[in-house]
């Protein structure tokens, strides 16, 4: 069985190198364009975000109920209360990486991804589209709420009504704005697809050289050993493979068909790097190393699409 390596994993590693040996792209001198460039490119993701998003698909999708809730709950519910219960155990040098396990505890969805694996294992696909769109949504208020319950503990200037403004600003508004915009640009949203995908990336991919830039500069990731990678890659593995098994195990709860299990186990267990890293721009802008941040969500993306692959592949294969 073969499998491909994501090109846009490829992307991010090379991008973290770069960043390694040419930090001061990312220095004082050149940080304002790099974060101007970055808030109007989180717009612009937003904005084509909401052009993609048709309000009669997402009518049509309010029917199965029962699915939608299961997948939002286990976004949005279960994956932060699992990383919650480990609070009280951590020692203080690692409350950043419990709270960056945190921050991709309370991600959205990944939309893509989680589309083409449910499409690849013949999943519910309208669902799959449904609960990942509306989970970018949902997020947008669910995700800086989780993350402000605890940041204090590392940031004393924490400030949620100023995070807010800013993610009404630079996210819900432009979304807003597209969703408005849809019916009139709406098909040409659809036609560039590829390249409004292309553009994402790129946006993801200048915030992560910033951010990874600024945790060189400043050593951050000289405190962490190989053995506290090696944990950091095992937390990521067992936060996946307990969701996998919490959304089977609740799927029959439900009695979902075979199809709606499928998309309550793909999409319930995945998390949008896009978003995690727009969001991190925002909320840990200039509090905390924004690298370390990022470093939990980036190990997950690229584990989960590999675990996922596998198994939508194993079960497109049963079905020849």
């Amino acid at each position: 069985m073969k499998f491909k390596i994501d090109k846009f994993v490829i992307s991010i590693i090379v991008t973290i190198i770069l960043a390694y040996f040419f930090p001061f792209f990312g220095n004082n001198n050149n940080v304002d364009l790099l974060n101007k460039a970055g808030s109007i490119g989180v717009a612009l993701i937003f904005f084509f975000y909401g052009l993609k998003l048709h309000p009669n698909k997402i009518k049509e999708g309010l029917k199965n109920w029962k699915l939608h809730i299961l997948v939002q709950f286990s976004t949005f519910i279960l994956f932060p209360l699992l990383i919650i219960l480990f609070f009280p155990f951590v020692p203080n040098d690692w409350k950043t990486i419990w709270l960056a396990f945190l921050f991709l505890a309370a991600l959205p969805s990944s939309v893509s991804s989680s589309v083409v694996m449910v499409s690849i294992a013949r999943g519910n696909i309208p669902a799959a589209i449904f609960n990942a769109s509306i989970s970018g949504l949902i997020g947008i208020m669910i995700t800086p709420l989780w993350v402000g319950l605890f940041l204090h503990t590392t940031n004393n200037n924490f400030d949620l009504t100023a995070i807010y403004m800013k993610l009404i600003f630079e996210i819900f508004l432009p979304v807003v704005a597209g969703i408005l915009l849809q019916r009139f640009f709406g098909k040409f949203a659809e036609r560039y697809s590829s390249y409004i995908t292309f553009f994402d990336k790129a946006v993801v991919l200048l915030i992560i050289f910033k951010s990874f830039s600024e945790s060189f500069i400043e050593h951050v990731f000289s405190t962490l050993g190989f053995k506290d990678m090696v944990m950091i890659f095992l937390g990521v593995m067992l936060l996946f493979f307990i969701m996998l098994f919490l959304t089977g195990f609740l799927s029959n709860k439900f009695r979902f068909n075979k199809e709606d299990r499928i998309t309550a186990q793909f999409c319930g267990t995945k998390k949008s790097l896009i978003h995690g890293t727009v969001f991190s721009k925002v909320l840990f802008s200039s509090s905390i190393a924004s690298g370390l941040i990022l470093l939990p969500i980036m190990l997950f993306h690229s584990f989960q699409i590999f675990v996922i692959s596998i198994i939508a592949t194993n079960i497109s294969n049963k079905e020849d």
